[in-house]
């Protein structure tokens, strides 16, 4: 049976940094409706103070989703220098498509057509296809590209997350601090050396009483627009899911691959905010009794980058591949955790070994 490594990696981070004073004119309001009377100043200082996100980028009015997972493939492929023509799958993770300066999402055609449109891929046998799985999108693209290959219906494959967040976002929400816009691409690759790729994933889907705790819903102001819809989330309530589901399945998935903790050398967690990344893998460290433990495991790009959605992940691992991310690097023959957690509510990991 074929493994399944990435060969080339590519991001697309915008050129517009969003600071904390870009939203010093904002109006916010309470989940509830209410609008919070006092300085603006201090509902940003509390926000920076619980995720730590000091800054953001978002995209310019002339871009799309479509260009810049484009701009990130295209970097991949080049990295992994295979003929694009040879590609069997483009697989692209998103939640909003191909959203309009309006906040209009449009998936039709699919961000992986327009992707393989852009790149001017004739390849008819070249199959594209859109994952909609919430922020664990890409990990989950990812998943299904080791399953093509494992299945031996697929040697090569593009896999992208990007998303444009900064139009879907409420502006009397305090939650619309949290995202932003970027991309991330690898080029995976079918190879018959043992023991390394992806060797061992997991995939769970809470759709029950968690479903509507990320989800599309109209403004917070009773007095705005209600017809338009925005990303809206129950943060207490996703914090509380994570927190009690995320590292007993990081676990399973170590597990799986017949690994411990102290076997792993980097956890690429999906960068939501950065108190419930903390959390979340002290609490997997507890789960093997680990009390004191090297912070540098888990490497965090929320401060500069913002919640990205399905491009923190590949966009992190492009990053540090590349010597980007001062302190941080691959080992070969190392280990590393890819995993995240999202609107379903879904979570998935994957444990990646280096050739």
């Amino acid at each position: 049976m074929p493994n399944t490594i990435i060969i080339g990696s590519g991001s697309y981070l915008p050129n517009r940094v969003i600071g904390r004073d870009y939203f010093l004119d904002s109006e916010f309001y309470t989940e509830d409706g209410v609008k919070i009377d006092k300085p603006a100043e201090q509902t940003i200082s509390k926000f920076v103070e619980i995720t730590e996100i000091e800054n953001r980028r978002f995209i310019d009015e002339d871009l799309s989703n479509s260009q810049i997972g484009f701009e990130a493939a295209k970097i991949a492929i080049a990295d992994a220098n295979v003929d694009q023509e040879n590609l069997d799958y483009i697989i692209y993770a998103s939640n909003f498509g191909e959203v309009t300066v309006n906040g209009y999402a449009d998936f039709m055609p699919t961000m992986a057509a327009r992707v393989k449109n852009k790149l001017g891929i004739k390849n008819r046998k070249c199959i594209t296809y859109d994952m909609l799985f919430g922020c664990p999108g890409w990990v989950e693209a990812m998943i299904l590209a080791d399953n093509l290959i494992k299945a031996k219906v697929a040697k090569t494959i593009l896999v992208i997350g990007a998303e444009t967040l900064s139009r879907v976002t409420d502006p009397y929400d305090r939650n619309k601090m949290i995202f932003a816009d970027g991309a991330g691409a690898v080029v995976v690759q079918a190879t018959e050396q043992e023991n390394v790729g992806i060797i061992a994933h997991n995939t769970i889907c809470d759709n029950g009483i968690e479903l509507n705790y990320l989800a599309n819903g109209p403004s917070i102001n009773k007095e705005a627009d209600q017809k338009r819809l925005y990303v809206r989330m129950l943060g207490r309530k996703i914090y509380e899911y994570a927190l009690k589901n995320v590292p007993a399945a990081i676990k399973e998935t170590i597990d799986d691959a017949g690994l411990s903790i102290g076997d792993i050398d980097k956890i690429l967690i999906h960068q939501a905010n950065a108190k419930m990344d903390y959390a979340m893998i002290e609490r997997l460290h507890k789960l093997y009794d680990v009390k004191d433990y090297d912070h540098s495991v888990s490497p965090m790009t929320v401060q500069d980058l913002g919640n990205t959605s399905v491009a923190t992940i590949p966009t992190m691992f492009d990053l540090i591949i590349k010597g980007k991310m001062q302190g941080h690097s691959f080992k070969d023959n190392g280990n590393i955790v890819m995993t995240s957690v999202g609107a379903g509510m879904n979570i998935n990991a994957i444990v990646y070994r280096f050739p």
